[in-house]
């Protein structure tokens, strides 16, 4: 009897979970019903311990969507991570990630929230590091000390909401309603989810996290740990709305987006570039979470995570094909090696682009004629559409280096090899890719919106699509020419490609005076002074006692009689004075 793995067990048990909630948000929605559940964990004489879960379409759904996409990685990662040994701890991992994520999507609770917040970002780090190099190190490092920022704010945030006896928040959003409450929480909630969910300045730690594995990427980056800010928020909707807070996210979240796709036209590698998109994506979801439409955040939350899982896992078999080179220069003609991958990778990214009936047509078509209908400022407005032009730049720029052409890496020796196992668990999310915003439409709204626009407004977007094409075929025609042109303006590239130095601030800048006090601390302390009168001083002068005692006790019979007589004379003294 062969015995089954434990990627399958995970698999069919999370697929499973997965469909039942989902048939259950639909009945919750349609029914418009929502379900607390308390579980008295401990009750001694009159305190008691009460773990509360908030179930309604909204958390239901979501966690659908997660277990759905872990399923699928975790069945992806049964060939991808075959050559790993320790792949049974790999998965249990994975496992503990997707638990604290569900802990986060149904807690009403603050205290609850915190748990699974930071089992998330303790599980992430023990992924990031996964591989144990030096950069997975450094990764991981600046991944957790970015988080910890979010969780002391969610901490300060329990410690306020004392105030109100509880820390059910979901009971107390409409009393905090009182400008000097909704500013202190508001503020420390939006923190939170603003390092969770990587928005300037705390940016730099997302693409560093490509140092986990693939299959990680594809469930981080999706559905998990970078929602997380999101989600929160999308529960907090409440203290956004008409308030400097909102205005102070729509301009953070707007310059994210911007800056995320501008990074991804200068980045050659292959993981960075999909991270920088999931950047650019969250900032559209948290720019239009900012201007109260949290439903329509929750709708670009939810396709984004199958076609990001998609294209993360299509990135995978690319990579493992390609003898584990991300170097999308050394790439081109996999379209002609590798079929069905290139298939599945081509359909996440116009889904990613916004192409019509698609997942992220849906989401994004609304979202860009929602901005044109509301009351923004030009800024805003041209964040949104120029990052959305960015978007479907870079997108087909790597297309055009990775699909067309010949390929540049003869010398790798490609392992042409599209593993069926692998492919099962891209198929799964392609039919998701294509169907899932058209049916979450129907779902989340229960009428259709019907957005009445001049012509040229209605043809913004795809106008803004069309050209971003283009730039991106074009900036993919790099020729020996073009290069040397390109030296000219190698300070703007630069800063432009390494998101605006964001990296070097955190990292370098950080580290930098901690260091340099700790040297200095060092010298005079602990080499210095301390040094001088503690243990050096202590150690010099027991040195020269024991050379004066080794001196007595070296039998001299006259140093003895010397003491004899000044013991007996120091003896008379004392009976005298007596």
């Amino acid at each position: 009897m062969k015995y089954l793995s434990i990627c399958s067990i995970s698999f069919v048990n999370l697929i499973l979970i997965s469909i039942s909630c989902f048939f259950l948000s639909l009945n919750f929605l349609l029914n418009d019903m929502i379900y607390f559940i308390e579980w008295e964990v401990v009750s001694l004489n009159s305190i008691s311990i009460v773990m509360t879960f908030l179930f309604d379409w909204m958390s239901l759904l979501f966690m659908s969507f997660v277990l759905m996409i872990a399923s699928l990685v975790i069945y992806y990662s049964k060939e991808y991570m075959s050559n790993d040994v320790n792949i049974n701890r790999f998965i249990m991992l994975v496992l503990m990630f997707v638990m604290s994520m569900m802990l986060l999507i149904i807690s009403p609770n603050l205290v609850s929230i915190l748990l699974g917040w930071d089992g998330l970002g303790l599980v992430s780090y023990c992924l990031v590091i996964y591989f144990q190099n030096i950069k997975s190190y450094n990764a991981g490092m600046l991944t957790a000390l970015s988080n910890r920022i979010g969780d002391v704010a969610l901490l300060l945030a329990i410690a306020w909401m004392l105030n109100y006896g509880g820390w059910n928040y979901i009971f107390y959003l409409e009393i905090m309603q009182n400008e000097f409450e909704m500013m202190i929480i508001g503020s420390l909630v939006m923190l939170a989810a603003m390092t969770k969910s990587a928005q300037i300045p705390f940016s730099s730690w997302l693409p560093a996290a490509m140092a986990a594995p693939t299959p990680v990427s594809a469930l981080v980056h999706s559905s998990t740990l970078v929602t997380a800010g999101v989600y929160l928020l999308i529960r907090f909707n409440i203290l956004l709305s008409n308030s400097w807070m909102g205005q102070v996210l729509l301009l953070l979240s707007g310059l994210t987006m911007f800056m995320a796709g501008l990074g991804a036209n200068f980045e050659f590698d292959l993981k960075k570039i999909i991270a920088l998109s999931t950047l650019s994506q969250l900032g559209l979801m948290m720019s239009i979470l900012s201007m109260g439409f949290y439903k329509l955040a929750m709708f670009h939350l939810l396709t984004h995570a199958l076609f990001k899982a998609l294209l993360f896992m299509c990135a995978g078999a690319i990579i493992h094909n390609m003898n584990n080179s991300q170097d999308i220069r050394l790439m081109g003609g996999l379209s002609i090696h590798m079929p069905l991958t290139s298939a599945c990778f081509n359909v996440s990214n116009l889904a990613l682009c916004g192409m019509p009936f698609l997942a992220g047509f849906y989401s994004k078509d609304l979202i860009l004629e929602i901005v044109s209908v509301s009351n923004i400022n030009m800024f805003s407005f041209f964040l949104y559409f120029f990052s959305t032009g960015l978007t479907v730049c870079y997108s087909f720029r790597l297309v055009f280096y990775s699909m067309t052409g010949e390929l540049n890496c003869s010398s790798l020796n490609m392992l042409n090899d599209e593993g069926w196992v692998m492919l099962r668990g891209m198929l799964g999310l392609l039919i998701m890719s294509i169907i899932g915003g058209s049916m979450l439409n129907w779902l989340i709204f229960s009428t259709p919106d019907m957005i009445c626009l001049p012509i040229y407004m209605k043809m913004l977007t795809l106008f803004v699509c069309i050209i971003g094409g283009l730039m991106g075929y074009l900036i993919s025609l790099s020729n020996l020419y073009s290069i040397n042109k390109s030296y000219n303006f190698y300070h703007l590239s630069n800063f432009m490609g390494s998101m605006w130095f964001m990296p070097y601030i955190s990292t370098y800048s950080v580290i930098y005076f901690p260091l340099n006090y700790g040297q200095v601390i060092c010298k005079s302390f602990d080499q210095g002074w301390s040094e001088y009168f503690g243990g050096q001083y202590l150690y010099k002068k027991l040195v020269s006692y024991s050379q004066i005692l080794f001196l007595i006790h070296n039998n001299s019979l006259k140093i003895y009689l010397m003491l004899f007589v000044l013991w007996i004379f120091i003896l008379l003294s004392f009976l005298m004075i007596l």
